[in-house]
């Protein structure tokens, strides 16, 4: 609970920043992709939150890295002020909470498009625009599947849920017939 708000306080004052900046979604992208980073590559995360290891070697890590990654300044400098603090270890928490605020500046929603076989980029397009004209918002999906539907495509956004499955489809159609 304390980390969560801890992390939205940075990634408020952050997204701040990128926000006067016009940088929204390039510092996003750049929080995210480290995030991302320092989350598979647990022996370098450790180092860095570590309290063993002294505030100048985790600073001269950080400083090889993030020239490698040739991320924005800002981001480079915010990173610095979570290490200084000994906070780097919100990092994650603080990359999901700028992009939910990033969405909701810009209207944007995400959401999840599941089927019992990968969808195509195409067909992802398609569905997004879809739902995107539906909704009146962007709609960003993330395809995933699941083999246990017969057919078709379930999609949820936000506490939306749309389901075109064709097991919903073979029940609507019984009940219908069922029904008279």
């Amino acid at each position: 609970m304390i980390k969560t708000r801890i992390a939205k306080r940075y990634a408020r004052a952050l997204f701040e920043l990128a926000e006067e900046e016009g940088k929204v979604d390039q510092i996003g992208s750049d929080i995210k992709a480290l995030a991302d980073f320092f989350a598979a590559n647990d022996d370098i995360r450790t180092g860095l939150t570590a309290p063993v290891t002294s505030p100048e070697v985790k600073a001269k890590a950080l400083d090889a890295i993030l020239e490698a990654a040739g991320v924005e300044k800002m981001v480079t400098n915010f990173l610095k002020v979570l290490l200084e603090a000994r906070k780097f270890a919100v990092l994650p928490l603080v990359a999901e909470e700028y992009s939910r605020m990033a969405d909701e500046a810009t209207g944007r929603v995400r959401g999840e498009a599941i089927a019992p076989i990968a969808l195509s980029d195409e067909a992802l397009k398609k569905l997004s625009a879809a739902l995107s004209k539906a909704l009146d918002k962007e709609v960003v999906l993330v395809a995933s599947e699941d083999k246990s539907l017969l057919g078709g495509v379930v999609a949820r956004v936000g506490n939306l849920y749309f389901d075109a499955s064709a097991k919903t489809q073979l029940e609507r159609m019984k009940d219908s017939l069922t029904k008279g």
